[in-house]
């Protein structure tokens, strides 16, 4: 769905699976790209879960269509706790071939 919006080509999407990642963006913690998205932005500002779809939808065309949902009160609080519990649950909703592959150099017994 982001390379369909993506019309402009201004995001890269990058696979927390993919090698180099972790050298790549040193700051963040391995454990972090198992817990939620992570967008980072120029001079390597980063956001995370639902801010970081939040900055995705201003970003992108078609997210300018629905990004004024987090303008509503407590909205984003909702967005950020809605997006934490479907993090923890995404492998057993069945989130996709794209979830199943998992960092190798994460532990998930935790979760």
């Amino acid at each position: 769905m982001l390379r369909a919006w993506d019309r402009d080509e201004q995001i890269e999407i990058v696979p927390s699976q993919a090698s180099g990642v972790m050298a790549r963006f040193p700051w963040i913690p391995a454990r972090a790209y198992a817990d939620a998205l992570q967008l980072i932005g120029p001079g390597g500002r980063t956001w995370q879960g639902a801010a970081a779809i939040e900055q995705l939808l201003e970003i992108l065309p078609k997210g300018r269509l629905v990004s004024w949902i987090f303008k509503i009160p407590f909205m984003r609080t909702l967005a950020d706790r809605f997006y934490k519990w479907f993090a923890r649950n995404r492998y057993r909703l069945g989130c996709g071939a794209h979830c199943q592959s998992r960092p190798l150099d994460v532990d998930f017994r935790d979760n």
